[in-house]
């Protein structure tokens, strides 16, 4: 989808409801290159780590901060992406990046995502404003809800933060408040088309079943930051980083390199001590 530009609709959508779901946000042949990348990436599977549920099923996931001229970096820095982010941003200092990760749930195996907020964990990082913060998934294999695609609370971005402690080796919302966010709102099941994008806010509360099903459940997500809303406690400065916005034909157009370590991943015992 070149050129694309949010609608004032689906910004009103995102105001009112903590997301919108853009279909079709990439071309079939930028899905293609997309998985052929993803599926066969030894550095990414070298530098993925296991987050555990109250189960202890797995859900694999690799951190990076620095977005290249790599095919995932191309995309997280397309002017579709960063475009859309500013648009939907509080605030007016530029666009940066935080971080993106490769979210790998894998067939039978793929664990559980427990109910939270993003902003969960950031607020951990002492960034004061999340409304200068969104995630934006990018479907890599379809998600429904055989293969435990995204749940989320429609509205609950209104409730503000709630608390947080430990589920498993993941981070989980309070479930008490999630239990009356569900009286309250409506539950959604995200299903997502390879190629859809979700843009979703930090305090959107929002989870995902276990993936049961035969097919793996694959998505990119990438989260940007205003260049104003500083983290205090974040060793990665990449989120108070201004962002070039590159042409959205760069992802099938131009030469891409493969990932590398200069992407600055995180490592997961890195991440427990931030904890």
């Amino acid at each position: 989808m070149e050129n694309f530009q949010l609608t004032g609709q689906q910004i009103a959508c995102y105001r009112q409801d903590g997301y919108v779901i853009i279909r079709g946000f990439l071309q079939s042949p930028e899905v293609r290159k997309l998985q052929e990348i993803a599926f066969a990436d030894a550095v990414m599977r070298k530098n993925s780590f296991d987050l555990n549920d109250q189960t202890g099923k797995k859900t694999k996931l690799t951190l990076w901060y620095s977005p290249g001229n790599d095919t995932y970096g191309l995309l997280t820095k397309s002017k579709r992406m960063v475009g859309s982010a500013d648009k939907l941003l509080d605030g007016d200092t530029e666009v940066c990046h935080f971080h993106s990760k490769l979210m790998q749930k894998e067939p039978k195996v793929g664990g559980a995502w427990e109910w939270h907020q993003d902003y969960g964990y950031w607020y951990k990082n002492e960034f004061l404003f999340p409304d200068q913060m969104i995630s934006v998934m990018i479907a890599i294999t379809d998600a429904n809800k055989a293969n435990g695609c995204l749940q989320v609370i429609r509205g609950s971005h209104k409730m503000g933060r709630v608390e947080h402690g430990f589920s498993g080796e993941q981070v989980g919302a309070s479930q008490h408040y999630v239990d009356l966010a569900l009286k309250t709102m409506e539950l959604v099941y995200v299903e997502l088309k390879a190629g859809d994008a979700l843009f979703f806010h930090p305090n959107l509360l929002h989870r995902s079943e276990a993936n049961l099903s035969d097919q793996a459940r694959w998505s990119l997500i990438s989260v940007y930051n205003r260049r104003s809303n500083i983290p205090y406690n974040e060793p990665s400065q990449s989120g108070t980083v201004p962002l070039e916005a590159v042409p959205d034909e760069a992802l099938l157009k131009w030469k891409t390199e493969d990932i590398s370590d200069t992407a600055n991943f995180l490592e997961k015992e890195k991440d427990e001590a931030l904890k």
